[in-house]
């Protein structure tokens, strides 16, 4: 089957390109901007890509086109499918319908951490020799793409609450039908999408109605979102995990528990439960940092117990997890500076990365953390998140501000509520040069974007070499 995918740059897309190319079907592709690394991985694969949106790209006809959830109405390629009478799905629903029919799904759904969490579960599963499937949303560095088919019945799946396409508005975890589900958390995000927390709740609640009776939900026990949408009903066998200090007493509700063995969460041991009583740890001592990867990795563990991973295995395979790109990756250091890429683009993912940074760098002697903001996600730029974020930074010794083009966000007033000193800069080049000039040895710069940020990584790098 011919399948042609619009939008097949975006991560989701990219990486259905490449299970539909190993499933044996003819790909091909289009998208406004073709530009690496999606666009190196779809080439090695053989996948032929072309620049735009045109109806001339989808002749001859396709026998299906996959169309991604950035496409809307007067897009010519989809006036084109349409006016055509072309067989066309969403994403999503060709994942399910082609990928994952047959397969022991075990999806990550949540706020945050559901990258991180699913390249972690996906790295356990195939350490203890289960070759896993799997679709994540981002490039892990265990595995040589964001996608694989794998060898086996199990299947991992980063399960994101974004609606499936212009023609369905359902979230796209919705058509994956998992057995083991992680709900790693729940606030309120995607502000163009969804016009408040409960819309967002409604959607988990039509998620948890997919699991069948016999498989097994994994969520936080202090999420209070969460719990609220358990409220709404709840058909499968529910454990709970929660991170704690060292020598809390466990709560008797809790199955899967972490006990932190040092602040900065580099240290800790992993609690599992039996509904008997019965008690099993294991000890992780790893390069990772923060309680949000603590949590996690007790997540991902619990899931990968669920299809028969012993704890000890589990926690092995956690000392030799390498981590995701854009998750506190070091980019380069230059005369005792270093510098980090961060994929935050919410107060509390940008709370938690800053905090486990400040933590680890606590005992370090003229160590600065400085954080280098770009709000970018549509949310972010409505302003719909501006009373939190001043808070949010407090770790940092500094933060820069890049003001976002439109939108209701005043970084002014962000900056004037700010406990720790704070700047606004209006352009890539102001910051960098701010940097290049004030910047010392011993600092950390960890930037923060979901997007390129114009491509201020390697322009900064550059600047600090050139001094």
């Amino acid at each position: 089957m011919h399948i042609h995918i619009l939008g097949i740059c975006g991560t989701f897309m990219g990486s259905l390109a490449v299970l539909a190319k190993q499933l044996g079907h003819t790909v091909s592709g289009s998208d406004a901007n073709v530009y690496p690394p999606m666009s190196t991985q779809l080439e090695q694969q053989g996948i032929a890509l072309q620049q735009g949106f045109e109806a001339a790209h989808l002749q001859p006809h396709p026998d299906l086109v996959v169309i991604g959830n950035a496409m809307s109405r007067g897009n010519p390629a989809v006036e084109y499918v349409l006016n055509q009478g072309l067989d066309y799905c969403s994403g999503p629903e060709w994942l399910a319908r082609y990928a994952l029919k047959g397969k022991w799904v075990l999806a990550v759904a949540g706020t945050h951490g559901k990258t991180t969490t699913s390249a972690m579960l996906t790295w356990i599963l195939e350490y203890a020799g289960l070759q896993p499937g799997y679709l994540i949303g981002g490039v892990a560095s265990n595995f040589p793409a964001s996608a694989d088919m794998g060898g086996s019945a199990f299947f991992v799946v980063e399960a994101d609450e974004y609606d499936s396409a212009f023609f369905d508005k359902r979230s796209k975890f919705v058509h994956y039908s998992p057995r083991t589900a992680i709900l790693n958390n729940l606030e309120f995000d995607h502000a163009d999408i969804f016009a408040d927390l409960a819309a967002i709740q409604r959607q988990f609640n039509h998620l948890i109605r997919t699991i069948p009776g016999n498989g097994l939900i994994i969520c936080p026990r202090t999420d209070k979102n969460l719990q609220e949408v358990l409220t709404q009903g709840c058909w499968s066998e529910l454990q709970y995990f929660d991170v704690a200090p060292a020598q809390q007493p466990q709560d008797a509700g809790i199955s899967w528990q972490a006990e932190l063995g040092s602040q900065d969460g580099s240290r800790f041991t992993l609690t599992k439960t039996a509904a008997d009583g019965k008690r099993a740890s294991a000890s992780v001592q790893w390069d990772l940092t923060g309680l949000h990867n603590v949590s996690n990795a007790l997540a991902a563990v619990a899931a990968a117990h669920h299809v028969g991973v012993e704890l000890s295995t589990a926690a092995e395979a956690l000392l030799q997890f390498k981590g995701v790109k854009r998750r506190m990756e070091l980019l380069g250091e230059v005369a005792g500076i270093r510098v980090y890429d961060d994929f935050a683009h919410h107060p509390t993912a940008i709370e938690t990365t800053l905090q486990g940074m400040a933590n680890r760098l606590q005992q370090q002697v003229g160590q600065r953390l400085i954080a280098v903001i770009e709000p970018r996600s549509n949310t972010m730029k409505m302003g719909v998140h501006k009373q939190e974020l001043a808070a949010a930074c407090r770790f940092a010794d500094l933060t820069l501000w890049m003001q976002p083009g439109g939108g209701g966000l005043d970084l002014d007033a962000v900056v004037a509520q700010s406990e720790m000193p704070a700047l606004v800069f209006q352009s890539v080049a102001e910051i960098v040069e701010h940097l290049r000039v004030h910047a010392r040895s011993g600092d950390n710069i960890v930037i923060m974007s979901n997007g390129g940020f114009g491509g201020i990584h390697q322009k900064l790098l550059t600047a600090l070499a050139a001094l």
